[in-house]
């Protein structure tokens, strides 16, 4: 005899927290991408919604409490990538593509937020900047320390594994402004090709798991 397990009511609600939360940050990305953040009212959101401002204020302490939201969903999610990569078992090789892989496709599929980040950033509070910041400079040192083992393990070569990782920040960085989703390349293609790239900068062979450009 099978048994519907219903979901507990605490999870039900967490749930349905996290839906309307995202709702919030969808119609508040797509008003800040459009218009800046500066002109752009709590009101403005809600009515985007088609709610009233305090179920905003259920979420979000403040529009710059939902700006520093949009602002550190990629990194964070490049952050937390890192955490479950250096904790695998597998080759550094393995272990570098990855990292590049989920942090490319993090800013790509948040291709606005990091758009509104890099033109915003001036418009965060004094302590969400430095949040954000001790995050990505958490990341580079992270990636430091993995580019030095690839060196040590005899994966890859590089002179300088800081100015290094420098440069792998730098492409991924740079990808949101230039990258069109309607383009000749997908995503998945960009990454793929991309990868390659920061391979080849430390001259690494791809792994056999991995699939190239085509």
């Amino acid at each position: 005899m099978t048994t519907n397990t219903l979901p507990h009511p605490e999870a039900m609600r967490e749930a349905i927290s996290q839906l309307k939360r995202e709702r919030i940050v969808a119609a508040a990305v797509d008003l800040f991408y459009k218009q800046g953040y500066s002109k752009t009212t709590l009101d403005q959101v809600a009515s985007e919604l088609q709610v009233t401002k305090p179920v905003i204020y259920a979420h979000f302490n403040s529009k710059n409490d939902l700006l520093a939201e949009i602002c550190s969903r990629a990194i964070t999610l490049a952050h937390e990538s890192l955490n479950r990569v250096m904790a695998q078992d597998t080759s550094v090789t393995e272990r570098l593509e990855t990292v590049v892989s989920d942090f490319l496709t993090a800013v790509l599929t948040h291709q606005p937020h990091a758009m509104i980040y890099s033109r915003e950033e001036k418009e965060l509070a004094q302590e969400d900047r430095d949040a954000i910041n001790a995050l990505r400079r958490d990341f580079d040192h992270r990636l430091i320390e993995l580019l030095s083992q690839g060196v040590t393990a005899g994966e890859f070569q590089a002179e300088d594994v800081q100015l290094t990782a420098l440069a792998i920040g730098g492409i991924v960085g740079w990808a949101p402004v230039w990258f069109r989703a309607n383009g000749r390349l997908s995503l998945d293609e960009v990454v793929s090709y991309m990868v390659s790239m920061v391979l080849a900068m430390v001259r690494a062979k791809k792994s056999r798991k991995s699939k190239g450009p085509k």
